[in-house]
């Protein structure tokens, strides 16, 4: 049985500003129709069950896993909440016991959730010809062809044909320099290190715990003391899981065992970790140009162009990435693009909320934007998903004036209750009880305008909640 790991905890600081922190790569529509997330979860079309996938994410993010998860149809998967980053290592060790508990046979196919892979089809093909050998008790790791001296990539160096389709790893290499990686595709021998592997969950789980048994004891106990959610994800024991090393799968096992071996993967893969790994997947014009939203360019070549607010307009560029978002605007030099990380550190330094929040932030009922912020007020609109509904709240330091836009809202104000329909509104006094109701079947929008000497998040005291959170965070 295979059973999908998807690792989804990323934050992508390198494509900043649009991925943040609580808003990451893998939920933007970054290439068509789908998120990064649901593209990754679709091309799993005939290797599993829904109900066989398991996707590892950051608890912040749990509600926006489980509705993009639903609108690809795949609402019966495994949802598996880190309460601290600990890398992949450890993540893989909690996916390996969940599958243990449901098969002893498990074969776990551990994924990035922010892959391009063109050829689902060869994909598929490659991973179920690779099964028997991963049965066999080989621990598999994905090698990409390499076509460029690309320094974003660690290699792999492979050996002997262990199988018609498979080699022995004789090496791993970290990121080499421009030359190195140019000696490395001319030899015609190494491989990009995709970071999928293929492996039995019992395998990995015994080289664990020979090869980092810290990790493995910190992780077998962060199993057993795990919660249950209401929504039906499951976290990890924060104690248990806190204590563990953090450690990449690569450099806690695969670069250290006997029984790791190479499966050549040409689907035409992709990481896309910067900007510039983007813009090789886009289309572009007849001068090089990748453009998204609204752009007009003027003796503009090979940039890439993302408007999301408003005109984005260029004259004389060359090789330069310009993203325009609500609140930010990034410009650099397109082959530097992966060093942006970098300033978001600076930015969190700092104490900047542009290195984590977006404006417009999403909650388990829907979303809000923030339109405008001073000193005193604030005014945001929130959409509620049909059906969706606030947590019974109150505030002390802020009022709201609540004006609905679009729909029709249920309002618990006080004692009384009420209906508002659209160009209605109503005014909440701080302390007074309230809850915000869409009982539609349509979206409701709101306006909400805050007064106050606070205006923070946290100054929201909850008396009961639908969605079970604890604080005030998600």
């Amino acid at each position: 049985m295979i059973v999908p790991v998807i690792m989804s905890g990323g934050s992508g600081t390198r494509l900043w500003p649009m991925s943040r922190e609580l808003y990451p790569k893998q939920f933007h529509h970054l290439l068509g129709n789908e998120t990064m997330l649901q593209q990754t979860v679709q091309r799993l079309d005939g290797l599993c069950e829904p109900e066989q996938l398991i996707v590892i994410g950051n608890r912040e993010h749990r509600f926006m896993i489980i509705d993009q998860l639903a609108e690809t149809g795949w609402q019966n998967a495994n949802v598996m909440l880190e309460p601290v980053g600990r890398n992949t290592a450890p993540a893989v060790a909690m996916a390996a016991f969940a599958a243990l508990e449901v098969s002893p046979g498990a074969t776990l196919l551990v994924l990035a959730a922010d892959h391009v892979i063109r050829d689902a089809e060869g994909f598929r093909t490659t991973v179920k010809t690779m099964l028997p050998l991963a049965e066999d008790g080989r621990l598999i790791t994905f090698g990409i062809p390499a076509s460029r001296p690309d320094t974003g990539f660690g290699y792999i160096h492979c050996g002997e044909k262990i199988s018609a389709c498979a080699f022995h790893v004789d090496a791993f290499i970290e990121k080499p320099n421009k030359d190195k990686a140019a000696e490395y595709v001319a030899a015609g021998d190494y491989y990009w290190n995709s970071g999928m592997f293929l492996f039995q969950a019992k395998t990995y789980l015994a080289e664990l715990e020979k090869l980092q048994p810290e990790i493995f004891k910190c992780c077998q106990a962060a199993w057993v003391n795990r919660e249950q959610h209401f929504h039906g994800f499951q976290t990890f024991d924060e104690v248990a899981f806190g204590r563990c090393p953090a450690l990449s799968i690569d450099y806690a096992v695969i670069e250290k065992t006997s029984k790791a071996a190479m499966a050549p993967l040409d689907v035409g893969w992709n990481d896309i970790g910067s900007w510039s790994s983007l813009y090789q997947e886009l289309e572009k014009d007849e001068y090089g140009n990748a453009t998204k939203g609204d752009v007009l360019v003027q003796d503009t070549h090979d940039c890439l162009l993302y408007a999301h607010d408003r005109l984005l307009v260029t004259s004389g560029l060359k090789d330069v990435v310009i993203v325009e978002t609500s609140d930010a605007v990034l410009v650099a030099d397109r082959s530097q693009s992966h060093e942006i990380g970098k300033l978001v550190k600076v930015l969190q330094n700092n104490g900047r909320s542009e290195a984590s929040l977006h404006r417009c932030a999403f909650r388990p009922w829907g979303s809000y934007t923030v339109l405008e912020k001073s000193s005193g007020h604030q005014v945001k609109r929130l959409t509620l998903k049909p059906g969706a509904v606030l947590s019974l709240q109150r505030h002390k330091y802020r009022a709201e004036h609540w004006v609905v836009v679009k729909g029709q809202a249920s309002i618990v104000h006080g004692e009384d209750k009420m209906l508002l329909n659209e160009n209605e509104s109503t005014y909440i006094p701080a302390g007074m009880i309230h809850q915000l109701a869409n009982d539609t079947e349509n979206v409701l929008e709101v306006i909400e305008v805050q007064t106050g000497s606070y205006l923070e998040e946290d100054d929201i005291e909850r008396l009961d909640d639908p969605y079970h959170r604890s604080g005030t965070s998600g």
